[in-house]
């Protein structure tokens, strides 16, 4: 079997919640060996996941919590009491042995541990420090504190999306929680050998997600907001109409439609069958475009009574792209390119049992990730990476214990 891409690199982790947790998530699922670092004294409140749903059966507690386990599948977890002298010089020597150190705190909180990026310097010169928080290290606002929804609201993305008159609509609630992850990394050390402190901020992550409205506005003089846009349904590049999201046959079901030339408008008006569709007054873009309010009314009409499921089969038949909105169910369990791609994988929790947790989107040919063992319980680890990394024998682990320590 091919070695696992990132089995070279052991990360000192104490990221949490999902921004920092979903990053090492990805380096744990290349082999990476990612030692989780969490308070014995704040158990169940390090990681405010830990106590929330979802959850398995009516069993609660710490290591219940499925948002907590699916983000931190494959690591390994070890308490420390950084409150204790002896709990410091334990993460001293687990950071000489690491490779990285990531960490998604609020400013200031590395530092006040005695944990800065100069104090890790000194332990390993050539340590990776990536740290993720709203505002980054340095600026005016760095201070300040942030979470998924705030990051989109400052930088932007809350604004572009929405529909005409009503408040802007967002992103999903925490969308930048999970993106930020994506743009925690370690590149530099592999090909320099030097290391660095990653200093990310995630609302200037966010900001370059604008790219075209920033570009619109700067080009063109053009705000994102303006009589009638956005309308986050519509297309304005290249226009295409009708494009949206249309009601179909029974609660909350939906079907989208889209038609990117007159000859898919054409093949959609035959399918609709009406005499409002036949209308020659339909068939340019430029008329269909002056008129959207109403086309969607018409195509509105047409897919209420109609199965979302069936009617899309039927318009991509005819050469018209569609697709049902689907639910969750819907596209994790009965669709099988979901399954194909094993985007559901199975983990062996220690106390839930057999879970399904979120799988990587993306596979690398010769070394694919791998997600077996489920996230850690509160402590789980910490014997064996004190034993094995650090060499501590029983009696010393068991004094730690006795004095708070881990």
């Amino acid at each position: 079997m091919p070695s696992r891409a990132l089995e070279h690199i052991r990360i000192c982790d104490f990221t949490g919640q999902l921004a920092g947790a979903g990053s090492t998530k990805w380096m744990a699922a290349f082999g990476a060996e990612v030692i989780r670092i969490e308070d014995p004294v704040m158990r169940g409140t390090w990681d405010v996941l830990r106590m929330m749903p979802p959850f398995v059966d009516e069993r609660r507690g710490p290591d219940m919590g499925g948002g907590f386990n699916n983000h931190n599948v494959e690591k390994l977890g070890v308490t420390l009491n950084l409150r204790t002298d002896k709990g410091k010089e334990i993460l001293a020597e687990i950071v000489r042995r690491s490779d990285a150190v990531c960490e998604n705190f609020a400013y200031g909180v590395m530092e006040r541990w005695g944990f800065g990026y100069e104090r890790l310097k000194q332990l390993r010169p050539d340590i990776v420090y990536v740290s993720n928080c709203g505002f980054g290290h340095s600026g005016p606002y760095h201070e300040y504190k942030t979470w998924g929804p705030i990051v989109q609201a400052m930088s932007g993305l809350t604004f572009t999306s929405g529909l005409p008159e009503q408040a802007p609509a967002g992103w999903g609630y925490s969308y930048m929680d999970h993106t930020g992850a994506y743009y925690m990394a370690i590149v530099h050390r592999a090909r320099t050998g030097e290391g660095q402190w990653v200093d990310m901020a995630c609302t200037e992550a966010g900001l370059t997600l604008n790219g075209p409205a920033l570009l619109d506005y700067t080009v063109n003089g053009r705000p994102m907001r303006r009589e009638g846009q956005p309308h986050s349904n519509r297309n304005l590049w290249p226009p295409m109409a009708p494009h949206g999201i249309y009601p179909a046959r029974g609660e909350d079901r939906w079907l989208a439609v889209a038609c990117r030339s007159d000859a898919e408008w054409s093949a959609l008006a035959a399918e609709i069958g009406s005499e409002a569709a036949a209308d020659p007054g339909w068939s340019r873009l430029a008329d269909r475009l002056a008129r959207q309010d109403e086309l969607d009314d018409l195509v509105s009409q047409w897919t209420r009574g109609l199965d979302d499921f069936e009617t899309y089969a039927r318009l991509q038949k005819v050469g018209v792209p569609a697709a049902p909105v689907r639910r969750p169910q819907e596209r994790v369990d009965q669709d099988p390119d979901t399954q194909a791609w094993g985007l559901w994988p199975e983990v062996e929790h220690s106390k839930m049992g057999r879970v399904r947790v979120d799988g990587l989107p993306v596979h690398l040919s010769e070394t694919d990730w791998e997600i077996r063992r489920g996230g850690p319980c509160v402590g789980e680890h910490t014997e064996q990476v004190l034993t094995e990394l650090l060499g501590m024998s029983g009696d010393e682990i068991a004094g730690l214990r006795e004095e708070g320590v881990v």
